[in-house]
């Protein structure tokens, strides 16, 4: 389960990782399971538009079922598509690395958390670092 308690350490713990490995200052977004911010921190000094982006990269890996990279990686062969899901998402879906979904214990979809501040893969690094033991999982589509 996701709770206030576990997605704002996430946040903290994300966060910390950024300033850890260097990265620019980042902005994290951490969903429920239906879409809904649980927490949004955003470091000093990230630009005006992380937060949208954050939230868009978790947004469409939940809308989806699948880490933002992989969104990303399948995006070039279906434009279209991703265009259209981005229409119908009200603009909330952002297929670049930064999004991953977070899994329980049983596998199941809990959350999602979206970074945004440095290059994908960067985000992403500091996600999993940020996901790491809060009794979650942080599925980033790579097994």
């Amino acid at each position: 389960m996701l709770t206030l308690e576990i997605a704002d350490r996430i946040a903290d713990a994300t966060l910390a990782a950024g300033r850890a490995r260097g990265a620019d200052p980042l902005c994290v977004a951490v969903l429920d399971a239906g879409g809904h911010a649980v927490v949004i921190k955003r470091a000093d000094g990230a630009g005006i538009l992380r937060v949208e982006i954050a939230f868009g990269k978790a947004y469409g890996a939940l809308g989806m079922g699948l880490a933002s990279r992989t969104l990303f990686e399948r995006a070039p062969a279906n434009p279209t598509f991703f265009a259209a899901v981005a229409t119908a998402s009200g603009g909330r879906f952002v297929p670049n690395p930064g999004g991953v979904l977070l899994r329980d214990a049983s596998g199941r979809v809990v959350g999602a958390v979206g970074v945004s501040g440095d290059t994908g893969d960067m985000d992403e690094l500091c996600i999993m670092d940020g996901v790491a033991g809060s009794g979650l999982v942080a599925d980033n589509g790579k097994a």
